[in-house]
């Protein structure tokens, strides 16, 4: 008979090792909420959501009744835009309040996944709000409507700085968390259809090229594209359970084989979390036998501080059986 090994190393909650090895992690002072990667700050993207909502908000109405007031439709039609951004940046921010939930006896990892459910939601939002822009555009070239060109640049050029300032806000969060770039790219791509809709304005108050303003809107309309497209394929792969982008697996694979008293290794997976966190499970075989808790958490050290891995589940095995791979449906 072999002896299996299972060594489940949170950086949260402590780890565990099936062979009646049991030690609390918190010794080693990763207590929960002390993760060694960088995860943006709640409290600072708390403020950013809070601040960069009421902006928005109140923009939306201003800019509706500037709107009504002009009888202008494309100030009307920006802000329904901007009020999907609004309802995206509360999706958003609710995603990463559930983030940081304590798991459960139902949900033993949390709500951490919410915040790879909110980054493809607003991927969906921004795509929406795209099409219905550029139906907007095509309408307008066919049937061209008087614009008045002074009121659309005014309130325009609010919107650029307001949402500009909202994006800045998210801008630090954004390269690390998925969910906080679904934030960020709401509001940059708000702050470039304000600014086309400005300069168009100026430019139809000073030479009247009414045309210049669905143009203006559809060529914002692929810039958007372009950038949302990415933020959707990667939640969309994270979805899926795909390993991570930053994350490459089969450097992973060769730093466990690398390691002391490993023979072989299987059943190597690798998946996130949420936006922000990735977590581990792989059979690894040692004909040696199980080779003492500081070895495996030198193992698991080396995944967190070279890959940022920080939820790994590692079981021990001596090879003396194969073992059958239920996903592969073939034999180790």
């Amino acid at each position: 008979m072999s002896q299996h090994h299972q060594h489940d190393h949170d950086h949260d909650h402590g780890h565990e090792d099936k062979h009646d090895h049991k030690h609390d992690d918190h010794d080693h002072g990763h207590g929960f909420g002390h993760h060694h990667h960088h995860i943006p700050s709640l409290d600072g993207n708390g403020r950013a959501f809070a601040l960069a909502i009421g902006l928005n908000m109140a923009f939306v109405i201003i800019e509706f009744a500037y709107g009504f007031i002009a009888h202008s439709t494309a100030l009307m039609a920006d802000a329904g835009h901007n009020l999907s951004d609004v309802l995206g940046l509360v999706l958003a921010w609710g995603a990463a309040v559930l983030a940081k939930s304590v798991p459960s006896g139902r949900y033993t990892y949390g709500l951490r996944g919410s915040s790879i459910l909110a980054a493809m939601g607003n991927g969906l939002l921004l795509m929406v709000a795209c099409g219905a822009i550029a139906w907007e555009a095509v309408q307008r070239f066919a049937e061209p409507a008087p614009v008045a060109g002074a009121t659309v640049s005014i309130v325009a050029a609010i919107g650029v700085l307001i949402n500009g300032f909202s994006a800045w806000l998210f801008l630090a969060g954004s390269k690390g968390d998925l969910n906080i770039r679904g934030a960020y790219l709401h509001m940059a791509a708000d702050a470039a259809l304000s600014l086309g809709v400005a300069i168009s304005g100026l430019i139809i108050m000073f030479w009247g090229w009414t045309w210049i303003d669905p143009a203006v809107s559809l060529v914002i309309v692929v810039v958007i594209v372009l950038g949302t497209w990415s933020l959707l394929r990667e939640s969309v792969q994270l979805s899926m359970a795909a390993v991570p982008p930053g994350v490459d697996a089969d450097k992973v694979r060769a730093f466990l084989l690398a390691q002391p008293g490993v023979a072989d290794l299987h059943d190597l997976h690798i998946w996130a979390l949420s936006t922000t966190e990735t977590a581990l499970t792989a059979h690894v075989v040692m004909p040696a036998g199980y080779p003492g808790d500081a070895a495996i958490d030198a193992m698991v050290d080396g995944l967190s501080a070279q890959f940022a891995i920080h939820h790994c589940t590692l079981q021990v095995e001596e090879g003396t059986t194969h073992h059958h791979c239920t996903l592969h449906g073939q034999a180790h």
